[in-house]
């Protein structure tokens, strides 16, 4: 006998248990259990999903075309919490202005450092003194980050970007002559010679600048359970800038070391010369890979982003039904997933994105709701002992504490067969619907062999089996 039921009431059953509003504990640190999944302490294995956008720090706006509106923080919140997020990336750009972006001039404000000149810099505007902080950046950075942790949302303070130091990609332009540390952007006399030499331990002045602002930020968010660090979104990989991101990494560690909390530290992704082995090779706590569906072994926490591993054309290209098999697919893995979502930018790539009346282009609602519906399974899931074992079902997709729990997906739908032996007596089964997200309770299953069983409808599918 199949009982109906709505992915809203799940949603509201899971929000009971966890409401909008409780504080995201922590700090957090890698399960010991299963070093797949942080942890916030209790013991229980969290997983991390979310989505975020590049203006969620700091304002921008296009001179040629139309811009997005500077961010409603609350409003941000939540839409992530309506869709069941629990996680974003803090956008950082490092360059005041980038001119002749792909988007028109992009203006970014408010910027680390204070501009009391004398001069002007190259966008017109006084000079940056590398000595004195901008409170209104470390104010608004403190603020929202401990805004969303008083909504249960961890947020990763991105800390330098690849893309402020030269143009390249979908952005382009020259964004090193909107960096502070151009000489002619500063009363200082720093000259870093070319934008991507900062990114290196070339120079031990602008190495020792840039700790110091690392040690700023630290500064204004010890204290906060919901934080999580990323060196730098996107350097190109040379192995120059390996071993600068590496000095970071070991740098925050050193600083949070005397103080009260130690916060997870995290390595993305280098283009257009990356190498995910770099990023296993490396001493952070967590990696966002280039690999788009790769397998967990718990040697990293990995947190997969389309930003570095399904590139939104790719993801246009493919469809929503492959968006959503990206998720399950991956949270089967043992991993987590993030979407670059562009929000409320109409005009950051063509034929990206096309938000109306203050809301979010719906077209994405399909991979922002599989992410949530991912995280609704891994709260229920004792995820601490929950790993991959493709080996069990006939899809390849299982995620498993055998005897216990599985957590299968059928791509294609229809049927899949799996390996129950672990298991003795019945097993709790359920179908869900995966592309609308409903879910149907069906007669028990009996374990200690292999099972066939059929999807209740067509489509993608998720099945879960546990045991009381």
């Amino acid at each position: 006998m199949l009982f109906p039921r709505s992915w809203a009431a799940i949603v509201m059953m899971l929000l009971g248990a966890s409401p909008a509003g409780t504080f995201a504990a922590g700090p957090l640190r890698v399960c010991t259990t299963n070093p797949r999944y942080f942890t916030d302490g209790s013991g229980k294995a969290i997983l991390l999903t979310g989505s975020h956008t590049w203006g969620n720090l700091q304002d921008y706006t296009y001179d040629k075309l139309p811009s997005p509106p500077a961010m409603d923080f609350g409003a941000y919140l939540s839409f992530l919490l309506r869709q069941h997020h629990n996680f974003f990336r803090l956008w950082a750009w490092e360059s005041s202005f980038n001119p002749d972006a792909k988007q028109g001039t992009i203006v970014y404000d408010p910027m680390p450092y204070q501009r009391p000149g004398p001069g002007l810099a190259l966008d017109g505007k006084p000079k940056f003194d590398l000595t004195l902080f901008n409170p209104a950046y470390f104010d608004r950075l403190r603020s929202r980050v401990l805004a969303a942790r008083d909504s249960g949302i961890y947020a990763s303070i991105m800390l330098f970007n690849g893309f402020s130091i030269e143009g390249k990609g979908n952005v382009g332009g020259g964004p090193w002559q909107g960096h502070p540390f151009n000489p002619q952007n500063n009363i200082n006399g720093i000259d870093a010679g070319t934008g991507t030499a900062i990114h290196t331990l070339a120079n031990s002045t602008i190495t020792a600048l840039q700790e110091a602002y690392v040690r700023k930020v630290i500064d204004t968010v010890n204290d906060l359970d919901n934080v999580l660090y990323e060196i730098s979104n996107e350097d190109s990989g040379t192995p120059a800038d390996t071993a600068w991101q590496i000095h970071m990494i070991r740098f925050i560690k050193s600083c949070e070391a005397a103080k009260a909390r130690q916060h997870p530290v995290g390595m993305t992704v280098q283009w257009p010369e990356g190498n995910d082995a770099v990023l296993l090779a490396s001493p952070a706590d967590w990696i966002s890979p280039n690999a788009k569906r790769p397998t967990a072994d718990g040697h990293k926490v990995i947190l997969n982003d389309t930003d570095h591993s399904y590139f939104w054309i790719g993801l246009k290209a493919d469809g929503i039904a492959a968006q959503r098999a990206w998720a399950w697919e991956n949270f089967t893995r043992g991993n987590q997933c993030l979407f670059m979502d562009p929000y409320l930018d109409p005009s950051h790539d063509p034929g990206r994105n096309t938000p109306a009346d203050g809301k979010a282009d719906p077209y994405w609602d399909t991979l922002r709701d599989a992410l949530g519906r991912t995280r609704a399974y891994a709260e229920r899931m004792n995820l601490a002992g929950a790993v991959p074992h493709d080996e069990l079902a006939s899809t390849g997709f299982c995620l498993a504490h055998p005897g216990k729990e599985y957590l299968v997906y059928l791509p294609q739908g229809d049927a899949v067969t799996v390996d129950l032996s672990a298991a003795s007596g019945m097993l709790n089964t359920e179908w869900m619907n995966a592309a609308e997200g409903t879910t149907v309770r069906a007669e028990p299953t009996a374990g200690g062999g292999r099972r066939t069983l059929k999807a209740p409808f067509p489509g993608d599918a998720v099945l879960y089996l546990w045991s009381e």
